[in-house]
C-alpha cells in the first residue's frame, strides 16, 4: 500500500510469551542516502481498553516516513488482528514494546530507536526505555501524570523519570488529565536531558487528533534531529 511520499508494509512480531502483533512500516521513499543513519522511530498507541489502536498514529507515521525516518506503528495485545488481551494496568504491553523494537533492530537494519507514547502509551512506552541499549530516546505525547490517571499509570512513573536518556514531554496546556503544575512537578525529579513543550489552549485528546499530527511530527523531528 503506498502513501504520498512512503510506502507502506505490514508485518508481524511475536513477543516472549507468545503473543502476535500486528504492526505497520512506513518507510520512506527516494534518496536512500538522506536516510540512512537516521533511527527508526517506534509509535505506542494510546489505552486499548478505551479504543486506542494504532490507526490513530498513521498521520504521524506517514509524516515521519515523508520527512525520511522509517516508521513503525503496531495494535497491543488484545486490540485489533493482535492475539492476547489487554491489560487494565499496561504492564504486559510493556512486553508488547520491547518485542518490536527488538524486531525493529533484527530485521529493518537500524541501530537506533526513538521511542514515541501517545497518551496511556506514553507510561508503556516509558517502562520500556531502558530495557533495550538501541533506544536512544523518548518522546511523550500526553503523558497521563495526574491524580487519577495515576491510580492506573502510577507504577509507569519510576522508570521513565529515572532513565538517561534523552526526554521530550508534549502536552496541551489544557489537558484534562494533567495541568502544567502537575507535569513540572513530576518532571523536576527526571535525569538526563528532559525537554518540554506546551500547546496553548488545547486538551488532550484534541491533540491525538489528526489536526495535529503535522505539529507532532514536526515536534518529533526537531528533538530526533538534536540527539
Amino acid at each position: 500500500m503506498a502513501v504520498a511520499g512512503c510506502s507502506v508494509e505490514r508485518s508481524t512480531v511475536e513477543t516472549g510469551d507468545g503473543v502476535k502483533l500486528q504492526a505497520t512500516i512506513f518507510r520512506p521513499e527516494g534518496d536512500e542516502e538522506n536516510t540512512q543513519g537516521n533511527p527508526a522511530i517506534v509509535l505506542v498507541h494510546p489505552y486499548s481498553i478505551l479504543g486506542g489502536c494504532q490507526d490513530l498514529l498513521r498521520g504521524i507515521g506517514s509524516g515521519l516516513a515523508s520527512s525520511g525516518f522509517t516508521a513503525v506503528t503496531f495494535d497491543m495485545r488484545g486490540v485489533g488482528r493482535s492475539t492476547g488481551r489487554a491489560s487494565l494496568t499496561g504492564f504486559s504491553e510493556v512486553e508488547d514494546v520491547v518485542a518490536v523494537c527488538g524486531w525493529v533492530v533484527r530485521n529493518i537494519g537500524v541501530d537506533r530507536v526513538l521511542l514515541v507514547g501517545s497518551s496511556a502509551g506514553a507510561p508503556i512506552a516509558g517502562s520500556a526505555v531502558d530495557k533495550i541499549e538501541h533506544i536512544v530516546g523518548y518522546v511523550s505525547l500526553g503523558y497521563p501524570f495526574g491524580l487519577m490517571a495515576s491510580v492506573l499509570f502510577g507504577r509507569h512513573h519510576k522508570a521513565i523519570l529515572n532513565s538517561p536518556k534523552p526526554k521530550l514531554f508534549v502536552m496541551g496546556t489544557k489537558d484534562g488529565f494533567t495541568s502544567v503544575k502537575q507535569l513540572k512537578n513530576k518532571l523536576k525529579s527526571a535525569k538526563g536531558r528532559v525537554d518540554t513543550h506546551l500547546l496553548e489552549g488545547v486538551s488532550h485528546f484534541e491533540m491525538e487528533g489528526s489536526a495535529y499530527d503535522r505539529e507532532m511530527v514536526n515536534l518529533i523531528l526537531e528533538f530526533v534531529k538534536s540527539l
